[in-house]
């Protein structure tokens, strides 16, 4: 009962049931929620809210705004079911009321009035919803006339728009022949002209059957055609640059002019101006001189200057006109097919030609950088040009960049042997500079070690220079020529290799051919040094060289399949080259020590000569030689390995060398008995010992080089004695410098045999031409070598 009194009390205050009932719990029902709501919010709640006099379940709620609200909202089929849902609401209402009034009759009679009032309230707002919906259905009918009208008038203000453009373009095109006249005037703007006739022809074109709009296209044509006329004349102007010259053709296309013909003048206008720009390059060359008997002047710019210009002028200019040329006859019928590709051809190789002259006139090395860079622009702007004319010389241009460079190469081969041979000339002088007394000149190791150092440094300062044609920010060393070929045929086998072999053959004709050269021989200290120098290159230099270049010019193109290596071949030249310069050195040696031994045997009397006391001043000459030559080898050959000695004959050879006092069994004799045949104990001697190869090859080392030259100078010395006729006293002599050739020769010779062989020979033979054999006693001949 307190929840009800709460709720009647609060009717009138436009409070809510649920604002009493907050402690009753469950006495008020759900379905008295429409009560709740209308009666409104809580007294708390409807102070917080905004006063909203349209919110039927507000405490300021006005039934007239609602309704306003309504009817100005709400279409008709809305008012009507807000209709029935209300009548819905009411007979709820009603429901719960009478279960109130059951419940709490008394205190419901006060609210009686309150719903009297909403029943007549609802009965005048049905009224007035009434009224709203035929309202609605007025406003809907006047709505579709207002939208027919609306439509109508549309209509006709499109057809009043389509009659005024319509009207605008008349009058531009009786606008036209106006327009034209002025901007197609000369000094107007044709332009303009091209862009208005463009817009009206089709037009005009259209309704030419009206006589208006006939009167106006032959007005327009005739103005047009002079305008023609006027860009003819001034096409055959020589003076038009390419952009002139393009704009000229452009616009003579737009009067519908035949293309063949614009296309023939257009490459007619743009040769003539390629041709002054040749001329103009070619004015800078010396005129050609097939004989070459003229001496050609030196050039009056760097080749980098000539590229420039020939770069910024012939292909800058070839460029933009081959451009123009596409994007004016490209598709048009008539232009011709491949007419633009030959029309290039032909000047880029004229452009190639004095380009190729000019290239010639670097005849010295000069800078390889500038070469270079000139080359690089070349290749760039060439490339630029096939970009626009794939056909236009591609191929010729990369072959000749790729001849420079060949050029260029040869020339660096050509100064390295330029180089090599004033090396030897600074060697020979040094070799026969007259030494002051007490003054030692450069030894040969020394002149070696310069000769040397110098060609290889020098090589290396070529293949630094060489190697700017593949730096990576040139634009040709991606060509595949700078890729393989280059680093292989041109550099490696070209230059580096060629370079070597030249240097062996250079070096092998000092003993091959000395008299061929047109200059003396050359001193046999040349021929040491220099096959010491080929002997190093086959042990080191040569791999040191090749491996070098494959890393400063790695041939990235080479399959696996690539040809093996110059080197095993190399090596083998520069080997060959040692051994006949050794072998060639021995042999002149063993001529001068031999010549010496032949003149001393040539000039003397033999059967007339006097008892010897003395051993021949020749002999002591040519111990002295073979000392020299034993020391000259010894600076830059090594020691050798010398025969061991059987028995005691070393020792014998060296008793008789070292010792005065020795006794006479130890000293080696090569007299032969005195009662026995001598001819038949030289042939007897001959069977058992080894056949002595007096010209063999020597080897690479000292005692072998000696050998060589004592052989040679004793077998001349054996020749030369059989040829004589002796006496007694002359095969004695014989005797005595045989003797002291024994005891001087051996320590120099590989195998101490030889000589004791060559010697008992030379004994031989001169015993078996003497008249009267008597030899000396061995201890007279001893006593007077030392002596001597």
């Amino acid at each position: 009962m307190a929840e009800v009194e709460a709720a009647a009390g609060g009717s009138g205050a436009g409070g809510s049931p649920e604002a009493g009932g907050g402690g009753g719990g469950g006495a008020w029902r759900r379905p008295h929620g429409p009560l709740q709501r209308y009666y409104g919010p809580a007294a708390a709640e409807a102070a917080e809210a905004a006063p909203d006099p349209a919110d039927i379940n507000g405490p300021h709620f006005d039934p007239e705004v609602f309704l306003t609200k309504v009817r100005s909202e709400c279409p008709l089929g809305q008012l009507l079911a807000r209709e029935a849902a209300l009548g819905r609401e009411i007979r709820a209402l009603d429901s719960d009321m009478q279960t109130l009034l059951y419940e709490n009759y008394n205190k419901f009679i006060s609210a009686t009035d309150t719903i009297r009032k909403m029943k007549v309230d609802f009965r005048r707002m049905e009224a007035e919803m009434d009224d709203l919906a035929a309202n609605m259905a007025a406003i809907s009918t006047s709505s579709a006339r207002v939208s027919a009208a609306l439509h109508d008038r549309h209509r006709r203000g499109a057809q009043l728009a389509g009659v005024q453009a319509l009207l605008r373009k008349l009058q531009s095109l009786v606008e036209v022949p106006g327009r034209l006249r002025r901007w197609a005037a000369p000094g107007g703007e044709p332009a303009r002209a091209l862009r208005c006739h463009a817009r009206a022809r089709a037009v005009l074109r259209h309704y030419r059957h009206l006589p208006s709009f006939r009167a106006i296209e032959d007005e327009s044509q005739a103005i047009m055609a002079d305008l023609a006329r006027r860009l003819r004349a001034r096409l055959r102007d020589e003076t038009l640059d390419p952009k002139e010259l393009t704009e000229c053709v452009e616009m003579l296309l737009q009067l519908e002019e035949p293309p063949e013909e614009l296309c023939q003048e257009f490459l007619s206008h743009a040769g003539a101006r390629l041709e002054a720009e040749l001329a103009a390059l070619e004015a800078e060359l010396p005129p050609s001189d097939p004989s070459g008997a003229a001496a050609t002047p030196p050039p009056a710019s760097d080749i980098l200057d000539f590229v420039d210009r020939g770069s910024s002028a012939f292909v800058g200019t070839l460029c933009l006109l081959a451009a123009s040329y596409r994007s004016l006859f490209e598709g048009r019928a008539g232009a011709g097919e491949g007419r633009l590709e030959a029309f290039a051809a032909g000047l880029t190789g004229r452009y190639f030609e004095l380009l190729e002259r000019r290239l010639a006139l670097e005849r010295g090395l000069g800078d390889t950088s500038l070469l270079v860079r000139a080359l690089d622009r070349f290749h760039r702007r060439l490339r630029a040009l096939l970009e626009l004319l794939p056909a236009a010389g591609a191929q010729a241009g990369a072959a000749l960049v790729a001849r420079a460079a060949r050029e260029r190469v040869g020339r660096y081969l050509r100064a390295l042997q330029t180089f090599f041979l004033g090396c030897l000339g600074d060697v020979r002088q040094a070799l026969a500079a007259p030494r002051p007394p007490g003054k030692e000149g450069p030894g040969l190791p020394d002149l070696l070690a310069t000769l040397s150092s110098s060609v290889l440094g020098q090589l290396k300062a070529v293949l630094a220079y060489v190697q700017l044609f593949t730096a990576r920010d040139v634009a040709f060393a991606s060509l595949p020529y700078f890729k393989g070929e280059f680093c292989v045929e041109a550099v490696r086998e070209g230059l580096v290799v060629a370079f070597v072999r030249w240097l062996c053959r250079t070096a092998r004709g000092f003993a091959d051919s000395p008299a061929e050269r047109g200059a003396p021989a050359a001193p046999p200290a040349l021929l040491l040094l220099l096959s010491r120098l080929c002997l190093d290159y086959e042990a080191t230099t040569i791999s040191y060289i090749l491996t070098l270049t494959d890393e400063q010019f790695p041939p990235q193109e080479c399959g696996p399949a690539a040809a093996p290596g110059p080197g095993p071949v190399l090596c083998a030249e520069a080997r060959a080259a040692a051994q006949r310069l050794l072998d060639h050195y021995v042999q002149v040696q063993g001529a001068a020590v031999a010549q010496m031994l032949r003149k001393s045997v040539e000039t003397r009397d033999w059967l007339g000569t006097v008892e010897p006391r003395n051993v021949r001043a020749v002999m002591k000459r040519v111990v002295e030689d073979i000392t020299a030559i034993d020391i000259q080898v010894g600076q830059l050959f090594e020691e050798g390995v010398r025969r061991a000695q059987s028995s005691d004959s070393s020792r014998r050879a060296f008793s008789v060398y070292s010792s005065s006092r020795a006794p006479s069994r130890y000293a080696p004799s090569y007299t032969p008995s005195a009662p026995m045949d001598t001819h038949l104990l030289s042939n007897i001697q001959k069977l058992f010992s080894e056949r002595i190869d007096i010209f063999s090859p020597v080897e690479f080392n000292k005692v072998s080089v000696l050998t060589g030259i004592i052989k040679i100078s004793l077998k001349t010395l054996l020749e030369c004695v059989r040829l004589r006729t002796l006496g007694r006293f002359g095969l004695q002599q014989v005797q005595v410098d045989g003797h002291y050739l024994q005891l001087y020769l051996w320590r120099f010779a590989a195998d101490e045999r030889v000589v004791q062989g060559l010697l008992d020979e030379v004994a031989a033979s001169a015993t078996h031409r003497c008249l009267d054999p008597v030899p000396m006693e061995h201890s007279v001949v001893e006593l007077i070598c030392e002596r001597g």
